[in-house]
């Protein structure tokens, strides 16, 4: 249960099959960090180790100052017993239950009288917004819905961690926007880590305190939303940005493009680097401009397409 401020710090490697997991991440205190990255990344693999339902070859998780997974130590503390809320993009309702029944059931399986748990989970289907949609089965609820009674059913466990997969992936957009809001609500209210994976850079950046991007199982980047816009790191993140991206060697001011040209940029730099042209600093001249721009390209417009 939640009482205090909690963190979480992880030094993950796990291997699938052929893929391999190595990371570190840490969470500060009322921090909300959304992990960014491509189909494949490893997105899903973090967020099953920090579960416990995939096992650590080498590392450390520690939540709240406890250790939860050190295999160096022989520590593993299993799936059930860990302080840990997992909201999946598909909702893992069951569909047998009503959505009432849905959202006692973890706090039944924590030991909680059957009267109790439902007194509670009718509570909190009311802050989701659903007090009058309880008695319905997962069947007959829309995507919006069935995704706001798995968002109550682990937030009535009170965990110390949340962590939220994809929680918009399967919802159309008009649907997204309004549970983005709702999700942003109730996040600012719970006390534990939270922890949000998304392939969406909009999702990301209306939402977290920090970004984690990754790609093949790496941190490739870290920092505020801001930063990592305003600074790519590599050829994914400037594509995701929205921004261009070339590599070269810089020497004082000149950046010797690795495809041939060259840059002027607007700092002193020496090695290798990454130039980052933002769309909007860029402007189409029939004539060479006046005045002093650092770098003029003469070429032949072939196409154009307006939005």
């Amino acid at each position: 249960m939640v009482g205090r401020v909690v963190t979480l710090d992880a030094r993950i490697h796990a291997v699938v099959g052929a893929f391999e997991l190595d990371m570190q991440l840490a969470v500060a205190a009322g921090e909300l960090v959304a992990v960014l990255g491509p189909n494949g990344a490893g997105k899903t693999s973090l967020l099953r180790a920090l579960a416990g339902l995939l096992s650590l070859s080498a590392g450390r998780v520690t939540l709240d100052g406890v250790v939860l997974e050190d295999p160096a130590e022989g520590i593993r503390v299993p799936t059930e017993r860990r302080p840990v809320g997992l909201v999946f993009q598909d909702y893992l309702l069951f569909p047998h239950l009503s959505a009432l029944e849905n959202v006692a059931f973890g706090l039944r399986a924590r030991g909680m009288a059957r009267s109790a748990a439902i007194d509670e989970a009718r509570r909190w289907l009311e802050r989701v917004g659903l007090a009058a949609e309880g008695n319905r089965k997962p069947a007959s609820l829309s995507g919006g819905q069935a995704q706001r009674v798995a968002l109550a059913r682990v937030l009535a466990l009170n965990p110390a961690l949340l962590l939220l997969d994809e929680p918009m992936a399967a919802l159309d957009a008009s649907t997204r926007v309004e549970f983005r809001r709702d999700l942003r609500h109730h996040l600012e209210s719970f006390p534990g880590v939270r922890l949000l994976v998304t392939h969406d850079p909009v999702e990301a950046m209306a939402m977290a305190d920090r970004l984690v991007v990754i790609e093949q199982g790496r941190v490739l980047q870290s920092g505020t939303p801001a930063d990592v816009t305003q600074h790519p790191r590599s050829r994914y993140v400037a594509d995701l940005v929205g921004v261009n991206l070339f590599r070269g060697r810089a020497s004082h001011d000149v950046i010797t493009l690795a495809d041939g040209g060259s840059l002027t940029a607007a700092g002193a730099a020496d090695g290798d680097v990454f130039a980052v042209v933002h769309p909007r600093t860029v402007a189409l001249y029939r004539t060479r401009p006046d005045g002093t721009p650092r770098n003029v390209w003469e070429g032949r417009a072939v196409d154009l397409d307006l939005e």
